[in-house]
């Protein structure tokens, strides 16, 4: 029986679930993608209908406005895919010292998105961009035949307007199944080394992030059999020297309706930040959201951010 995560973690210091102040604000711009990856925990795809609209983004812009020295976190989906993704960039310019947007790469390679490596660097925008390996096979049995290919064609690109060098390109690695990921800083060599030798690719950092049992992996795990055994898991590889870093004592993630939740992987996981009486707080109620010493809404797929070295948007926790 795996022990609830919220009382593991009251259990080492009672500060731990609660809201600490806000650094982050995520925002998932929707489900719509031009891949399918097996592990995507927000079951996005080319049929995604979820999709934020240009009044929620308004709000988000006032609310940074309000708010300076916040970084804006762009997520999806795949969110250069927004119809008012552009919007969202030039409308933000000015309104947050570090502005990222989390790219699968492979969208730069479709017809009529040439335009995306040019506002990526005209608005000095950090890409974090997802690359589940740096071996061809295992990337494309992750993501669909041909993506490793198209990333590695995507990173050429931005590595000719400074990617890598005067601006900041961050990878991302997964694990292509249901184990934990190993050190960080070896694998950021390993994938240095390897890109570089294949490619003559450069990037700045690589970030490890556990997969969350839910979602697509949670449909890969239980047609396994495995979601137990994962959960268990992630459980014994729980690392308390990590515990107080967890990402949602800092970030607030705004989904495509304004919805907001303590994460990302809460908001997939259908798991919001309610109110006093109980109703679900929105964009409009953001100040009160992240009120320092508000208790976080946890679950047990939290202990993949605490498994291991931990895990968060921005790579290991230790």
């Amino acid at each position: 029986m795996v022990a609830a995560f919220k009382e593991r973690l009251r259990g080492i210091d009672p500060g731990y679930i609660k809201f600490d102040t806000l650094q982050t604000l995520q925002v998932n711009l929707g489900n719509l993608c031009n891949l399918s990856c097996r592990h995507c925990h927000v079951v996005a795809s080319p049929e995604g209908e979820k999709v934020m609209n240009r009044d929620v983004m308004a709000k988000i812009i006032g609310f940074l406005s309000r708010q300076p020295g916040i970084t804006l976190d762009i997520t999806g989906g795949c969110p250069e895919m927004n119809p008012y993704f552009r919007y969202l960039i030039e409308a933000t310019e000015g309104l947050s010292p570090r502005r990222i947007v989390r790219s699968n790469l492979a969208i730069l390679t479709e017809p009529g998105m040439e335009w995306l490596p040019g506002i990526y660097s005209n608005h000095g925008l950090v890409v974090i961009a997802s690359l589940p390996c740096y071996m061809k096979e295992n990337v494309d049995r992750q993501r669909g035949e041909g993506v490793y290919a198209r990333s590695i064609a995507a990173l050429k690109v931005l590595n000719s307007i400074g990617y890598g060098d005067t601006l900041e390109l961050n990878l991302v690695y997964n694990p292509g199944g249901d184990f934990v990921p190993g050190s960080q800083k070896e694998l950021e060599a390993a994938y240095k080394k390897e890109l570089m030798e294949r490619h003559g690719i450069r990037f700045n950092n690589l970030y490890t992030l556990a997969n969350a049992p839910i979602g697509r992996f949670r449909e890969y795990l239980e047609a396994k059999g495995a979601f137990d055994l994962y959960l268990n898991l992630l459980a014994t590889s729980f690392n308390p020297d990590v515990a107080g870093n967890i990402m949602c004592r800092t970030l607030v993630s705004v989904d495509w309706k304004g919805f907001l939740y303590n994460c990302d992987f809460n908001q997939a996981n259908g798991l919001p930040i309610t109110g006093e009486n109980g109703g679900i707080l929105k964009i409009d109620d953001l100040e009160d959201a992240v009120r320092s010493g508000n208790e976080l809404f946890l679950s047990q797929h939290c202990y993949c951010c605490t498994a291991g070295e931990g895990s968060s948007c921005t790579g290991a926790l230790l």
